[in-house]
């Protein structure tokens, strides 16, 4: 009985030596996602006013974790019974991030009234509209890049016991979400931590106004970074769904370099889509 009962633990150990290897693997594999991740959830997680970017940075975060409750189990059961379906989905979310990442370029060339005009001119339950759409945009946003990142972790383990399918990739999935959206809340109260250091210092301390200054400046030019790595990452992302699961694409761009190559394919596509968005919705306007 003792003897059966030390197995067991024998048996847990080595399952979790290897989750813990395999996750090593997994979490290298995903490593470039994540990035794409972080400076995505970065872009789509600023624009609000300071005193409601955290409850609004903790939605995101929740409907990330909706997400990956949603994601897992579906593709735990797509790669037992219908493989086939995870490529197409992977295609659809391409298509997704492709038209996200060429909007951003649209607007930059025919820019929108700047969101921070908008929310001023808005009422409060206005307000509130506008930043219901602007989360339910990121967790949109949040759900395409976990099934990339969760499809990526499963292909380290697939032909493995369930239990550690289960194990590893849910860890990529919870490193996903904890990881990015607590890089993202610490980013976007730097310049609080900026003005509250130039209150200590009240000018006295040169080495704490200096360090406030610094965190308080560079907060809006990080954000308009991240903005521009973030659209970069979409389609990035974009063009590499579609570049490594189209055989005869792969083929047609291999005399580029990759990055390049996934850079322009997912520009195309996404320009491509949103002159189709811009077609069905002039076309809808002539209905009406």
């Amino acid at each position: 009985m003792a003897t059966g009962f030390f197995a067991v633990f024998d048996d847990i150990a080595a399952l979790l030596d290897d989750a813990a290897m395999m996750s090593k693997i997994a979490t290298k594999k995903t490593a470039g996602l994540l990035g794409d991740d972080l400076a995505v959830g970065a872009e789509q997680a600023s624009g609000f006013s300071a005193k409601r970017e955290l409850p609004i940075l903790w939605a995101i975060t929740k409907g990330s974790f909706r997400n990956k409750l949603i994601i897992l189990p579906i593709a735990f059961l797509l790669s037992a019974f219908a493989p086939w379906l995870i490529i197409p989905i992977l295609l659809l979310g391409g298509l997704y991030l492709g038209f996200e990442g060429a909007e951003k370029i649209y607007e930059y060339f025919f820019p929108h009234k700047h969101a921070a005009t908008i929310q001023k001119s808005l009422s409060e339950a206005e307000l509130l509209i506008y930043e219901k759409k602007k989360v339910k945009s990121a967790i949109l946003t949040d759900f395409i890049l976990s099934i990339e990142i969760i499809v990526v972790g499963l292909s380290t383990v697939l032909g493995q016991p369930l239990a550690l399918q289960i194990m590893v990739v849910s860890f990529v999935a919870l490193l996903a979400t904890i990881g990015v959206y607590g890089f993202v809340a610490l980013l976007v109260r730097m310049d609080d931590l900026g003005y509250k250091l130039l209150t200590l210092s009240d000018n006295k301390n040169r080495a704490l106004t200096w360090f406030g200054q610094a965190l308080v400046s560079s907060l809006p030019k990080i954000i308009r970074l991240l903005s521009v790595v973030g659209t970069i990452a979409m389609l990035l992302v974009s063009g590499g769904i579609f570049v490594h699961n189209i055989e005869a694409l792969h083929h047609a761009v291999a005399f580029m370099p990759s990055l390049l190559a996934e850079l322009l394919v997912g520009i195309v596509i996404g320009l491509f889509v949103l002159l189709c968005e811009k077609l069905i919705m002039k076309l809808r306007g002539k209905q009406h």
